[in-house]
């Protein structure tokens, strides 16, 4: 069984999926179908809510997200990241003991199903500029000044 909860957000609507053992997806969308809340998605949705309204959080939420081993291994090192900080795609790279894997890292940080808890927007280039969010680069530096990051380049 699949649940779905929405959220409205300063960013527009955030839609909130969970399967039985963990959120599957949190992205910034329209949803698809009527909301079905269930306990994992209250849960996250109350997180985020916490998270959105500039309270730093350490999300608890339990994940069940598909993705390779390697997309695996980038998303457990994003979410060391911690709230209120940055790093380059290169430093996660270099986490991974592959620092010749920067592009795959990019390509597995725009793969992140799960927007926010697992905080790919903390990533940003070597150059200290926004790089892509799929959520959008508004989205992007809107919540890195929401975690009173404001130093980086357009």
């Amino acid at each position: 069984m699949m649940f779905q909860q929405t959220i409205s957000t300063p960013c527009g609507p955030l839609v909130v999926c969970a399967g039985a053992r963990g959120v599957t997806s949190v992205e910034f969308a329209e949803p698809q179908r009527r909301d079905y809340p269930g306990e994992l998605t209250q849960h996250a949705c109350q997180e985020l809510n916490r998270y959105l309204n500039g309270e730093p959080v350490c999300f608890s939420i339990p994940l069940e997200v598909a993705g390779t081993p390697f997309q695996q291994r980038v998303w457990q090192a994003l979410r060391r990241v911690p709230y209120g900080q940055t790093c380059t795609y290169g430093d996660i790279a270099n986490a991974l003991d592959n620092p010749k894997a920067v592009r795959a890292v990019g390509a597995a940080n725009g793969k992140n199903p799960v927007a926010i808890i697992v905080p790919c927007h903390r990533i940003i280039g070597a150059n200290k500029k926004l790089t892509g969010y799929a959520g959008g680069l508004w989205r992007k530096q809107y919540l890195l000044e929401l975690e009173g990051i404001n130093d980086i380049c357009q």
